[in-house]
């Protein structure tokens, strides 16, 4: 039955999790479909990722966590594809599954929210800054060794409440989830990318299938943003090489402008040791696999200066 189906006349079932900004996004997807004829479902799913909020994502299985329910969803058949936050994917899927689409990007900026302090610059020496990111938290140390910062758990909503009830000074959001969310008004300020780079895919929703599903990755090929596409290619390139994931605190973000692809990316140390280390390249590229090449091959040159940094800070 496998690729057989007349999808003409099936339902397509979107697995999804169940957070606001997770059900926005599939409800997007949805409406996107809908427009072409088809008729849609939503499945929605509690994933690990979702329940564990005491401890960071790096100490208890990474961006994984918020895909595998999802994806034994799409292997039982009970959904046709799942809708993801591509930065939560992880940079390898399991054998079967394939990155059958991707959008085109919202905003990829990470965003300075607080209810007292326009910008990062105007917070006192020792004031509290939540994240749980270990991108987030090299980066705002490389800025302000100065300041405290402390882990930040929950979905969009639960966050915004642990600052509005006190716990922080201010938090750093992905600009992209307010934005979708309609609450574009908490931003005070947006990091621009040489501040704080964002994580390879942020902004991007990707649509994960079952490999053997042509009809399905047929039905998605309208909804696929080349230019995008191109960008995070290269992006999950540098994280697959340097082993990207959420116990590495690596950064990657790649423009297109014509066919010229710029790709740049930072590696941290979330314990402020060390200076970050930076490497960048471009090149024209045609399709994915030039792009991924291009990160490639920034990914070796961050190899070469992590290996550099680390050594020379040995005793």
């Amino acid at each position: 039955m496998k690729g057989t189906i007349d999808m003409a006349s099936k339902i397509l079932t979107i697995a999804t999790r169940e957070s606001r900004l997770a059900l926005w996004q599939a409800q997007h997807v949805k409406a996107l479909l809908e427009q072409q004829g088809h008729s849609i479902a939503l499945l929605g799913m509690t994933t690990q990722g979702d329940q564990i909020l005491d401890r960071s994502l790096s100490k208890v299985g990474g961006k994984g966590l918020f895909v595998k329910e999802l994806e034994v969803a799409l292997e039982e058949g009970r959904a046709d594809l799942a809708v993801h936050s591509l930065k939560d994917v992880p940079m390898e899927l399991p054998q079967g599954f394939s990155l059958a689409c991707v959008l085109e990007r919202e905003d990829p900026r990470d965003a300075w929210v607080s209810n007292h302090y326009a910008a990062l610059s105007d917070l006192p020496t020792g004031a509290v800054v939540g994240t749980s990111s270990l991108r987030r938290v090299a980066l705002l140390r490389a800025m302000r060794p100065d300041l405290k910062i402390e882990a930040l758990r929950g979905n969009l909503d639960t966050r915004l409440k642990k600052l509005d009830d006190g716990q922080y000074d201010g938090i750093v959001l992905a600009a992209a989830g307010l934005k979708r969310l309609g609450l574009a008004a908490r931003i005070r300020s947006a990091f621009a990318p040489e501040q704080m780079l964002p994580a390879a895919g942020q902004g991007a929703l990707g649509i994960e299938i079952r490999s053997d599903r042509s009809e399905v990755l047929q039905i998605l090929q309208p909804l696929m943003h080349q230019p995008t596409w191109l960008a995070v290619s290269a992006e999950r390139a540098v994280s697959r090489v340097m082993g990207g994931s959420c116990s590495m605190p690596l950064a990657a973000y790649a423009t297109l402008q014509d066919s010229l692809l710029h790709m740049d990316a930072v590696w941290g140390d979330p314990e402020g040791h060390l200076p970050l280390v930076r490497a960048q390249a471009q090149g024209i590229v045609a399709d994915a696999h030039a792009a991924t090449r291009l990160g490639e091959q920034v990914a070796r040159q961050l190899q070469i200066g992590v290996q550099r940094q680390t050594a020379g800070s040995e005793p």
